[in-house]
């Protein structure tokens, strides 16, 4: 993403916003679906649990979110704080963070939100440009997480329209 004007950056973080806003709802779904006592499942030894892996979805929202409203990444090590234990904990940790970040973006200018910020060195964009970014990742990680939830015994939660196990409590 090349440069951009201060009122192209506002127009960006409001429809950027409304993605994240929307999505940030199905995620906590998803995450919501886990059973409280199977966050240790993985498919595979060398995968993530899914507790780990929606830990890992909500500490990169919460660390581009920050980024974006700082100006500058902070790369210092986020682990998972030990009060969580299940999913149930992950998910009341997850709102308030959500949306304490996303009310901090609405306080920038457009010269912030157009700001170049660096990301690991790997590539640089406006700041504003990290909330595609990071909603790409946890759309991404989410589908993962949600391939989970049956191997494990869970329920998929409607993601974009019914699933087949929505569908059927709406049945009943």
């Amino acid at each position: 993403m090349s440069a951009l004007a201060s009122d192209q950056a506002l127009f960006l973080l409001h429809n950027g916003l409304s993605s994240l806003k929307t999505e940030h709802a199905v995620t906590k779904r998803v995450i919501e679906a886990i059973p409280h006592d199977r966050g240790d499942y993985r498919p595979d030894a060398v995968s993530k649990s899914a507790l780990e892996l929606a830990w890992h979805i909500v500490a990169t929202e919460r660390r581009f979110l920050s980024a974006v409203a700082a100006g500058e990444f902070d790369l210092s090590p986020a682990p998972m704080p030990e009060s969580i234990k299940n999913s149930a904990d992950l998910s009341a940790w997850y709102g308030p963070m959500f949306a304490e970040k996303t009310a901090a973006l609405a306080h920038l200018t457009g010269d912030q939100l157009a700001k170049m910020v660096d990301f690991r060195g790997l590539f640089q964009q406006p700041a504003v440009g990290f909330l595609q970014f990071v909603l790409s990742h946890s759309i991404h990680h989410r589908g993962q997480l949600s391939m989970y939830l049956r191997p494990m015994g869970a329920k998929v939660p409607a993601i974009y329209g019914e699933s087949y196990d929505s569908a059927l409590a709406k049945k009943a």
